[in-house]
């Protein structure tokens, strides 16, 4: 076990030193490799770096990712808002909640939470000033609702969790959309309390023409999230395949119905979609080598033993995995925390008789609060960046979003049936 407290000296010593993250998963591995597995032969660590990314699962990440760069760019996003807008806009701080609802209706078609901030800030950020709100509280709640995008499928951190440990997506999938209606009530509370506390005027409310107008418009729009959260669970797609269906459709609206995407503007999404996409795999590859080595030295089979020895029951096991992955959230990215925690962290969980889905949404929940942790929360600075506003402003604006996402990760953790009725309903 000499190696892995090696590792864990090196890999922090790399992530304080401000090494790439794939090098950060990949320099410890290969290190171990060569001092205390020598005799290894060399084409095994490269058929384990390629096998790590050599699963047609992991396609959907690539199709999901151009999807959101389409729909943020082009009309379908902001139709979606404008739908949820009609609804809500009427309530105290309606524009709070049409804020929340955008961000589930951008994340149910991208799967993306720094995609979900960048496409979500200019379009709310103004207008949430203008009904009242102050600056930090609208800054919060646009970051903080992003998150959803990682529990409302298709979610992208759910696909990376289902191919590590082999539990089904569209299981996961269903489970997040509850456990995404939690979080996003808790962030619904808020708006409440802070529209009463600063005693906000309510909305003019939509006339019926005016909100079946708003339906014809988003028409379009909503056939995004119909295409892949019915095709999946009626089991027309596979999620690769409702990943790939999505491409095709929202360059079919996005090209022929609402005409916002020309040939130049399509070559440099795909440049961008590309770009993203090369550097998730490069993790994974390189976190799969890590993996490897974990489970040669037989760390899960020691967590196990030790869990068994010391009569650990699920419940303290789970407070051990949310401070773990919430101070991994803090420091590095989703994946990333997810490569290094889950492989020996994932059989001790199934060895405890907690549910693999039950698992996936506490995890997902963790690092989506990671995300806009201080002080390195990744959504904080894609808010920063896109609305040119100081870090510090948006961090003293989430604060209070912390403290609901706290709530939420209880009551997920501890009422497991809020993450496994509707995937035991619908997969008997």
């Amino acid at each position: 076990m000499i190696w892995l407290v090696l590792i864990a000296v090196l890999t922090l010593a790399l992530l304080i030193s401000g090494f790439e993250m794939f090098l950060v998963l990949a320099v410890p591995a290969l290190l171990v490799k060569l001092v205390f597995y020598g005799k290894l032969p060399d084409p095994v660590i490269v058929q384990k770096v390629v096998g790590g990314i050599d699963h047609e699962t992991l396609l959907a990440i690539p199709f999901f990712i151009l999807a959101a760069e389409l729909m943020g760019q082009g009309e379908i996003a902001g139709r979606l808002t404008g739908l949820i807008k009609v609804f809500l806009g009427h309530l105290r701080g309606g524009f709070g909640y049409t804020t929340i609802g955008g961000s589930m209706a951008f994340g149910s078609v991208s799967g993306s939470a720094p995609a979900t901030v960048a496409a979500m800030a200019n379009m709310a950020y103004p207008e949430m000033r203008k009904a009242g709100f102050s600056e930090r509280f609208s800054l919060g709640l646009i970051v903080s609702s992003a998150e959803t995008a990682l529990l409302i499928p298709p979610s992208i951190t759910f696909i990376v969790y289902g191919w590590m440990t082999g539990t089904s997506i569209a299981k996961l999938f269903i489970g997040g959309l509850s456990v995404g209606i939690v979080l996003a009530l808790t962030f619904a509370v808020l708006v409440a309390i802070e529209s009463r506390r600063k005693g906000l005027p309510r909305g003019a409310r939509a006339t019926w023409p005016e909100r079946f107008e708003a339906i014809r418009r988003s028409g379009w729009a909503v056939g995004m999230p119909v295409i892949i959260l019915g095709g999946i669970y009626s089991g027309i797609f596979t999620p690769t395949e409702a990943a790939a269906a999505s491409v095709v459709y929202a360059v079919f609206v996005e090209s022929i119905v609402f005409r916002t995407l020309s040939w130049s503007g399509f070559f440099n999404l795909v440049e961008r979609a590309a770009i993203s996409t090369s550097i998730i795999f490069i993790l994974l590859a390189v976190g799969s080598l890590l993996a490897y080595f974990i489970t040669l030295a037989q760390v899960p089979v020691a967590i196990t033993a030790f869990l068994a020895e010391n009569n650990t029951g699920p419940i303290m096991f789970l407070i051990a995995v949310n401070l773990l992955f919430l101070i991994a959230g803090m420091f590095i990215d989703p994946n990333s925390a997810l490569l290094i925690l889950i492989p020996p962290l994932f059989p001790a969980a199934v060895a405890l008789g907690i549910d693999p889905v039950h698992l996936g949404m506490i995890v997902t929940l963790n690092i989506s609060l990671g995300m806009i942790t201080p002080p390195f929360g990744l959504d904080i600075f894609v808010a920063a960046s896109t609305l040119s506003k100081p870090v510090t402003t948006i961090i003293s604006g989430i604060t209070p979003f912390i403290i609901a996402n706290f709530v939420a990760l209880l009551i997920v953790t501890y009422i497991p049936e809020i993450s496994l009725f509707l995937p035991n309903l619908l997969y008997r």
